[in-house]
C-alpha cells in the first residue's frame, strides 16, 4: 500500500455526513490522507448545520462544497485508495466505475438533514452524526494499512462500518 491515501465520501446530496467526514479526515489525517467527498444528486451546499458542527469542533471549513461524484470518475481525478458511503440512499445506487478500483464500505449514518424539530433536536443530529463519524475515521486511521494485505483491510473498513 501507498503512505499517503486519497479517501472519497459519498452520500447522496454531499450536504451534511459526507461533507463533515471529508472535514474530520483532512483534519485527522494531514500528511496520510486526502480526503474528499461527492454526492450522486449533490443538494449545490452544504448544510449550515454540518458547517456549524465542523466549525464548533474546531475544524476547518475551507474549501468544503457540495459536488458530483461525476467529478471524480474522470480519467484527471485524483486516483482513489478508499470510497466510503455514509448513507443508505448512496450505498444503494449504482456507483461510477472509479478508476484504479478501490477499496469501497458502507458507512451508513442516520441523516441529521432528515430531523424536524426544535433547532436544538437538529443541531444535536448534526453533532450525533459527526461523532460517529469521528469515531469510524479514528478506527480506520488506527489501521496498519502498510503491513495489511487487501483482504484483511477489507475485512476491517467492512466493520469500522458496523461499529
Amino acid at each position: 500500500m501507498p503512505s499517503h491515501y486519497n479517501v472519497l465520501f459519498l452520500c447522496t446530496g454531499n450536504s451534511a455526513r459526507s461533507i463533515m467526514a471529508e472535514a474530520i479526515l483532512n483534519h485527522r489525517g494531514k500528511g496520510r490522507f486526502t480526503a474528499y467527498s461527492a454526492g450522486s444528486h449533490p443538494s449545490g451546499q452544504p448544510r449550515p448545520e454540518a458547517l456549524t458542527q465542523i466549525e464548533s469542533s474546531g475544524l476547518s471549513t475551507t474549501g468544503l462544497r457540495s459536488k458530483s461524484w461525476d467529478e471524480f470518475a474522470v480519467p484527471e481525478a485524483p486516483k482513489l485508495d478508499f470510497v466510503f458511503t455514509v448513507c443508505d440512499n448512496a450505498a444503494k445506487e449504482q456507483c461510477p466505475y472509479w478508476p484504479g478500483q478501490p477499496m469501497t464500505a458502507h458507512w451508513g449514518i442516520p441523516d441529521p438533514a432528515a430531523v424536524k424539530g426544535p433547532p436544538e433536536e437538529i443541531a444535536r443530529a448534526f453533532r450525533d452524526a459527526f461523532v460517529v463519524l469521528d469515531r469510524r475515521i479514528g478506527l480506520f486511521l488506527s489501521l496498519p494499512l502498510g503491513t495489511l494485505d487487501q483482504l484483511a483491510i477489507k475485512r476491517e473498513i467492512d466493520t469500522i462500518g458496523r461499529s
